[in-house]
């Protein structure tokens, strides 16, 4: 089928600073981030998400840890990323994979020792790889030594939230919020005497109470506890739940149920408040003290705003220096939608001096290859998240092409939403299996013994060692264009120039970018569209004639022009 090359792009609609766009009937966006941006390692680094239970087992005992990472570290240099995002490794009671942290100073004995995590960081720098941990600093773990003073002690509460309950004998929750995970996001304690005491905040499990950010020592210890890892030498850290700390004054109620599928949609008195941009102020200071050029020290936020423009608060020039685009990692694969996305998150971060961040995957969302429909359309998706400009990240496995497992045994799930209502889906062990390495059958090369969730029969062809070699390999797609986005300017960096969209034919997107241009045929049917260039590479063999090219269905292609 060949379909007409229409011109769906205002002639006029440019947006480039300090460049000039010479392609008649293009739409140029500045991908700069502004003349003055600063130009740190991070404003284009491709960023490999480690879920750490689930990458390499070391010692045989079926999870993932730091030992094991340190012994795979070759693969993730080999594929070509810039750092590596560990998910928390420090001591837990584990309710919630370790985002429930009880010591923030220590590793749990399940990853190691904090020795391994010292080792880890040096070994992945002298492979150049810089590294990214976790930080978890709305809640912590109910094991933690202040929430066992809390509980032991009514007048040591004040680091977290306590409230008395409502109604004539305090019986029910003090306002109507709800758990993420589902469930209300309070429970009620006991005190001295077998006596129903006040109720705590818990916007997660309930394992994981929120502090007080307005308590002085809140603040002080996350600083030292930053600190600390800086010494040992990290890189930076993701900041979880960075749009949480700070909650609405009064607590008012919310008025709505399945509040979980209201985040990220509209304004909620427990995320988002003005509050937390204050507190990502005092940490950039403090990491640009721990800075030095070239070698910049990064926050990243995990935040959920409701648009664009407020997401871009966080990344202003003294906040953080990334956050997650979820809008991007959300968007359905429709031409349309995914170029209003674009536009509006580059729009966003321009306004405020920043680069734009793109995702598609990580643990806590179905893998991007399930949630597409097909193998083919998460290449492509791949292909062109790479071809943007700005940083990526990878959430592991999805360079292997890995699918979502739906059908992980109910007693092995440990989800914590999983046996609770109204909240996340309760099904993120899917994208959590443990990696497939080499061999044929599991545990497939993850470790000496097996592996905590059950790996698909099926996988055998999908391990690092099965598609290493293989041209058509998914593998093999990912690591030859990581080694193109270091040697086309034009490519991932957002100082390079605009990115301009160019006349193309419906469903597909077509932009150029100095020396570079990009075709995305989201149909499920070939497309011929003018010959933009020379294919460098492709999600999926390309037709080329003299004249025309046949863009295949659901297919990314790389052009040089």
């Amino acid at each position: 089928m060949t379909q007409e090359l229409t011109d769906r792009t205002p002639a006029s609609d440019c947006h480039a600073t300090g460049s000039t766009c010479r392609t008649a009937g293009s739409a140029c966006r500045d991908a700069s981030g502004g003349a003055a941006a600063s130009r740190g390692w991070w404003r284009d680094a491709v960023i490999y998400q480690v879920y750490v239970r689930s990458f390499a087992d070391s010692d045989g005992d079926g999870i993932g840890d730091l030992r094991g990472i340190r012994e795979r570290l070759p693969h993730l240099a080999r594929l070509g990323v810039d750092a590596v995002w560990l998910t928390p490794f420090y001591a837990s009671p584990q309710a919630d994979g370790g985002y429930d942290v009880s010591d923030y100073r220590a590793v749990d004995p399940l990853f190691g020792e904090l020795p391994d995590a010292a080792d880890l960081v040096r070994a992945a720098h002298a492979l150049g790889l810089r590294v990214i941990v976790d930080v978890v600093p709305n809640h912590t773990s109910d094991e933690h030594a202040w929430f066992r003073e809390a509980l032991a002690d009514p007048a040591r509460r004040d680091r977290y939230h306590f409230r008395p309950g409502r109604g004539p004998d305090g019986a029910e929750p003090p306002n109507d919020w709800e758990s993420v995970f589902g469930g209300p996001a309070w429970t009620r304690v006991t005190d001295a005497g077998g006596t129903p005491g006040d109720w705590y905040l818990h916007l997660f499990a309930p394992q994981q109470p929120d502090l007080n950010w307005e308590h002085p020592q809140v603040a002080e210890e996350f600083a030292s506890v930053l600190r600390f890892w800086l010494d040992l030498g990290v890189d930076g850290f993701r900041v979880d739940v960075a749009h949480g700390m700070v909650k609405a004054a009064g607590f008012p109620d919310v008025g709505a149920a399945e509040q979980a599928t209201l985040i990220g949609s509209q304004p909620l008195p427990f995320f988002d408040q003005e509050g937390v941009h204050a507190i990502h102020r005092s940490w950039r200071a403090l990491l640009d003290r721990h800075s030095t050029p070239g070698a910049e020290r990064i926050g990243v936020a995990e935040a959920w705003a409701p648009d664009s423009e407020r997401l871009a608060l966080y990344v202003r020039p003294d906040e953080m220096h990334q956050a997650f685009n979820f809008r991007f990692l959300k968007c359905p694969w429709e031409a349309p939608a995914i170029r209003t996305v674009i536009d509006e998150s580059m729009a966003a971060t321009h306004a405020v001096g920043a680069p734009t961040t793109w995702v598609l995957s990580n643990h806590d969302v179905v893998r991007h290859r399930t949630r597409y429909g097909s193998l083919r359309r998460a290449r492509a998706a791949a292909l062109l998240m790479l071809a943007l400009p700005g940083s990526a990240y990878l959430y592991q496995g999805e360079e292997l092409g890995l699918p979502e497992v739906t059908d992980v045994p109910s007693h092995l799930r440990q989800d914590p939403a999983y046996r609770r209502t109204a909240g996340q889906d309760g099904l993120r062990d899917g994208c959590r299996v443990p990696l497939p390495w080499s061999g044929t059958e599991p545990p497939y090369g993850f470790g000496p013994g097996g592996s905590w969730l059950p790996q698909p029969a099926d996988w055998a062809g999908l391990t690092v060692a099965a598609q290493t070699g293989d041209p058509h390999s998914t593998l093999e797609l990912y690591r030859a264009a990581l080694e193109l986005r270091r040697v086309l300017p034009g490519l991932g960096s957002p100082d390079a120039g605009p990115l301009c969209w160019l006349p193309s034919p419906e469903g597909v997107l077509l932009f150029s970018r100095p020396g570079f241009a990009c075709t995305v045929n989201t149909r499920p049917e070939r497309v011929e569209m003018p010959v933009p260039g020379r294919p460098v590479l492709s999600s999926a063999p390309v037709e080329p004639g003299a004249r025309s090219v046949l863009l295949p269905a659901d297919s990314c292609t790389w052009w040089a022009v």
